[in-house]
C-alpha cells in the first residue's frame, strides 16, 4: 500500500510519540512523490529546532516551522550520502564513513541521522559494510533509505527496514528523462493517428532507442566502477578469482538494472494508454495530466473496446519479456498491437 508523504509522515510522528519509532525506514517512490522531503521532515520532528518551535505570534496566530531541506540539515547530526564518482556509485567507504558517525557521541536527546539518498546505487560491498549498524544501530540513531528502484537493494537490506511507499501526487508532472522523451515520442505518433502501421513502427524504434541508450549510460557506470576497484584491490589478493567474481557482479547488475529501466518504460507506456482509457470514460484524474491534450484526441477517434484492446497488447508484452522471446520480436508485436 503506497501512502501520501503527509499520510507517511503521521505514522511515522504517531510511532515517534509513542515511544515505537523504528531505527531504519526505506522510502520509495516514482520521482517527484516528495521522498527526500519527507525525510527531511522526519529529521526535523527527531531533532527539532530549538529556536522554531510551534507557537503564536503577535497576532495569536499559530507559527509552523519553516521546513528546511536535506543540504540545510546536513551537519554534526545528520549525514546524508549520495550516489558520486564517474560511476554514480555509493562506495563502501562512503557506508563506513556513515556507520562511524554512529557511534560518536552527540548532545542528550539529540538523534544521529544517517540519510542514503539512491540506496540502490549501493553496491554488495556498501550495502553490507552498514547491515550490522543497520541490524543493530546505536541508541538514537535512525536511518533513512532513499530509492526509486528498491528491488535493487539486497533482500537482507530491505528485510531490516520499515518500508514507506510513496504514491505519485495528484498533479504529478515528474517524470525521469527516458519516460519524458518517450512521452514526446507518444504525442508525435498521436499527430499520425494511432492505428497507423508506419507510425506505430517509429514509435517503435523511438522506445527501442531509448533502451538502447539507458543500457548504454548504465554499462558505463558499470564499467567505471568495477575498474575502479579492480585498480584499488588487484594488489590486495593472490587469486584472480575476486576480481572475475566482481566482473560477473557488474555484469548481472547491469542487465539488472537495464530490464528494471525496460520495466519503467512500459510502465509509462501502458499509464498513457490508461490516460486514454480514462478520458475516454471521462476520469478526470491522469497519471500524465500534462499529455491531457494527446490522449483526449487520442479517445476521441476510438472505441472503448478498441482502447482496451491496445491496452491488452501492451500487457502482452510484459508477459512476452518475461520468457525466452527475443526482445525486439516481441517488441514490434506488441506496439503492432496496441498502436498499428
Amino acid at each position: 500500500m503506497a501512502y501520501t508523504a503527509d499520510k507517511a509522515f503521521g505514522l511515522i510522528e504517531e510511532a515517534h510519540d509513542r515511544g515505537r519509532l523504528a531505527h531504519a525506514f526505506l522510502i520509495t517512490g516514482p520521482a517527484g512523490s516528495g521522498k527526500a522531503s519527507l525525510a527531511a521532515r522526519i529529521i526535523q520532528m527527531v531533532n527539532p529546532d530549538d529556536n522554531g518551535l510551534t507557537g503564536n505570534n503577535l497576532f495569536g496566530e499559530v507559527e509552523i516551522p519553516e521546513e528546511k531541506s536535506l543540504d540545510e540539515l546536513e551537519g554534526d547530526l545528520v549525514r546524508v550520502v549520495r550516489p558520486r564518482s564517474k560511476s554514480r556509485r555509493i562506495t563502501v567507504e562512503d557506508m563506513r564513513d556513515l556507520e562511524k558517525s554512529f557511534h560518536v557521541a552527540s548532545a542528550p536527546g539529540k538523534w544521529k541521522v544517517g540519510v542514503v539518498i539512491g540506496a540502490d546505487r549501493m553496491g554488495v560491498g556498501a550495502e553490507n559494510a552498514f547491515l550490522k549498524t543497520l541490524e543493530e544501530p546505536p541508541p538514537e540513531c535512525l536511518l533513512l533509505l532513499v530509492s526509486d528502484s528498491p528491488e535493487l537493494l539486497l533482500p537482507t537490506v530491505l528485510s531490516r527496514c520499515v518500508k514507506l511507499p510513496l504514491m505519485a501526487l495528484a498533479d504529478q508532472s515528474v517524470v525521469g528523462e527516458a519516460s519524458q522523451e518517450l512521452l514526446s515520442a507518444l504525442a508525435s505518433m498521436s499527430k499520425q493517428g494511432v492505428g497507423n502501421m508506419q507510425a506505430a513502427l517509429t514509435l517503435r524504434a523511438s522506445f527501442s532507442a531509448i533502451l538502447a541508450q539507458q543500457k548504454s549510460e548504465i554499462s558505463k557506470c558499470n564499467d567505471i566502477a568495477f575498474k575502479e576497484e579492480s585498480k584499488k584491490y588487484k594488489n590486495t589478493t593472490d587469486s584472480g578469482d575476486w576480481l572475475k567474481n566482481r566482473e560477473k557482479y557488474y555484469l548481472a547488475l547491469t542487465e539488472s538494472e537495464y530490464l528494471n529501466e525496460r520495466e519503467k518504460l512500459i510502465e509509462t507506456l501502458v499509464c498513457w494508454m490508461g490516460d486514454v482509457v480514462r478520458q475516454k470514460c471521462l476520469v478526470g484524474q491522469l497519471d500524465f495530466p500534462a499529455e491531457r491534450d494527446t490522449t483526449e484526441s487520442v479517445a476521441s477517434n476510438h472505441t472503448i473496446n478498441n482502447l482496451l484492446h491496445r491496452m491488452e497488447g501492451i500487457e502482452e508484452l510484459r508477459a512476452n519479456l518475461e520468457t525466452n522471446v527475443q526482445e525486439q520480436l516481441a517488441l514490434e508485436v506488441a506496439f503492432l498491437t496496441a498502436f498499428g
